[in-house]
């Protein structure tokens, strides 16, 4: 489906496509912080939209979800809370062991629908609640106690300050990254995702030497032990992406990283 440039969705374009497939059986998937830029789709508009012509709306948060917890940030999820599930993680933003995944199911009989099953040898009871029919796999650990813990511990608002001390964190990187000769900004951080690039300095370098740059620029930077930054490709160019999640993450990090990125490139 056409999106703009944010990879948001169009409600006049969602509405189109629905009609076109009237009938068929829609999952319609918003976002809630894409990976790279930390955009959310418009759920307001597009939500209605969607069920309107009958589609089940899933919100993908793996990390934005955790923003509603903020006054500074709950504005980019207006609307959220009308779509049909969720799904988020709980080993970024709150800082839990990696295997703690959410879903949230607006339907319970639907949700217990597609996950239960049942055998001869399997005894259970109709009015009582077994975690299996709500979980696609039956032997598991307590994955739902750290969580428990940590959301008991923080409460809303210390979840909250983790949010916004991230965002701050990203923020201040990626400015101070673009402030540096031959490093360009390609998305400065609304929430806690931005996105820079190198450019090779070459008089005659093109956007493929560009590419080769940036890769190789955070490679070296990961390779100096001081900060460790993934690549992604995004609007088609190589870029560095920094994403902050670590309630740890300061202001003694961020000069360390900056400084590191000065002393790959000699600045």
């Amino acid at each position: 489906m056409p999106a703009d440039g944010d990879g948001r969705l169009n409600s006049g374009s969602l509405d189109q496509a629905l009609r076109d497939t009237a009938g068929a059986a829609t999952i319609v998937l918003l976002q809630a912080g894409d990976l790279n830029i930390g955009a959310f789709d418009v759920f307001d508009e597009l939500i209605p939209a969607a069920h309107e012509q009958g589609a089940w709306v899933h919100v993908d948060g793996a990390f934005g979800l955790w923003a509603n917890t903020s006054k500074k940030y709950r504005h980019l999820l207006r609307g959220v809370e009308q779509a049909d599930s969720w799904a988020t993680d709980g080993h970024k933003w709150l800082n839990v062991p990696y295997d703690c995944g959410y879903a949230f199911v607006a339907h319970p009989q639907a949700h217990r629908d597609a996950m239960s099953q049942h055998a001869s040898y399997v005894s259970n009871h109709e009015l009582a609640r077994d975690q299996r029919d709500w979980n696609p796999d039956w032997s598991r650990r307590g994955r739902g106690v750290p969580t428990y813990a940590a959301i008991r511990q923080l409460g809303r608002s210390g979840i909250a300050r983790m949010v916004e001390a991230s965002c701050l964190a990203a923020h201040a990187l990626v400015t101070r990254l673009a402030a540096i000769p031959g490093v360009q900004m390609m998305w400065e951080p609304q929430i806690n995702q931005g996105l820079v690039r190198f450019l090779d300095p070459r008089n005659d370098a093109s956007d493929a030497d560009h590419d080769r740059y940036t890769d190789e620029i955070a490679l070296r930077v990961a390779q100096s032990g001081e900060a460790f930054f993934s690549n992604t490709t995004w609007r088609g160019r190589r870029c560095m992406r920094v994403s902050v999640c670590n309630w740890q993450t300061n202001d003694s990090d961020i000069e360390r990283a900056v400084a590191a990125v000065r002393s790959v490139l000699r600045c």
